[in-house]
């Protein structure tokens, strides 16, 4: 699972993820890439789940491109415990996702087989992503 190797000396506070994206708008490496249309946190076991489901449907085929990263520490104390005493562990890291932000990327030498493991890997994400082409994105 991705989580950042180094981290500070404190808890994080709760980053926004309201507005559009102003970097990781266009396909960079890739044909075909998963897009998002709504913003949101992508958890990490979310990002594996869509890479692996990926990689299955491409029968370990081709090159894919993580272009999200779960820098984010997000914290909660345990159940059934009082107010106060301070701020809860850290829980699990996530990635602000806004929208028009490319999530993944793919090359494939087969176009049909690259948009069908897209669409299995973007059903793993909590938030609506589409797929696109280079071609249709970048113009």
């Amino acid at each position: 699972m991705l989580q950042p190797k180094r981290t500070k000396y404190r808890k994080p506070f709760r980053v926004s993820y309201e507005g559009k994206a102003k970097r990781g708008t266009t396909i960079e490496f890739g044909r075909y890439a998963i897009q998002a249309q709504t913003a949101g946190w992508v958890d990490a076991r979310q990002i594996e789940s869509a890479r692996k489901a990926i990689v299955r449907h491409m029968k370990r085929g081709g090159k894919i491109w993580i272009r999200i990263f779960p820098h984010n520490a997000l914290t909660k104390k345990p159940l059934e415990v009082r107010m106060g005493k301070g701020k809860g562990s850290v829980d699990r890291y996530v990635a602000v996702v806004k929208p028009k932000m490319i999530l993944f990327e793919v090359d494939f030498h087969n176009e049909a087989d690259a948009l069908e493991a897209l669409r299995l890997g973007q059903h793993k994400l909590p938030i609506i992503c589409k797929v696109v082409k280079k071609d249709d994105l970048n113009g």
